[in-house]
């Protein structure tokens, strides 16, 4: 492979690299865990089916679920959804796809930025989530 057809594919493989965001919930109920991960698979791209239902697993400790979201595109906004709690999230991915994903979040609940941290081309963020109005 010539040097140009390489630097072509890595300069893809890391646009694509990242504009993914891993989302994770935590000590939520599957109801809520479902419209959050329905809202972001209503503008993106996602790992999970769509009829990919969260469920509780048995056992001690809470339940975390997670999964990865190609922000590259938008596809929707999403509406608003109704929770019965508010949800903490963790978003975490490049700068740009964060920024993205969150935008998208805010289409459909109120979003508060709980903490961020931040390294070389990645960040963290925690958000809490709330139904709108």
């Amino acid at each position: 492979m010539n040097s140009a057809k390489q630097a072509s594919r890595t300069e893809q493989t890391a646009e694509h690299v990242s504009a993914e965001v891993v989302v994770e919930l935590e000590s939520c109920t599957t109801q809520d865990a479902h419209a959050v991960f329905s809202a972001l698979r209503t503008s993106f791209s996602s790992d999970r089916a769509a009829d990919d239902v969260p469920e509780e697993v048995a056992g001690p400790g809470s339940t975390v679920w997670t999964t990865t979201f190609d922000v590259s595109e938008l596809k929707a906004e999403a509406g608003p959804r109704r929770l019965t709690a508010p949800v903490a999230v963790s978003v975490q991915g490049g700068y740009w796809a964060v920024d993205q994903l969150s935008k998208a979040l805010a289409s459909a609940f109120t979003v508060h930025l709980l903490g961020m941290a931040a390294g070389d081309q990645e960040k963290e963020v925690e958000l809490r989530l709330e139904s709108r109005g």
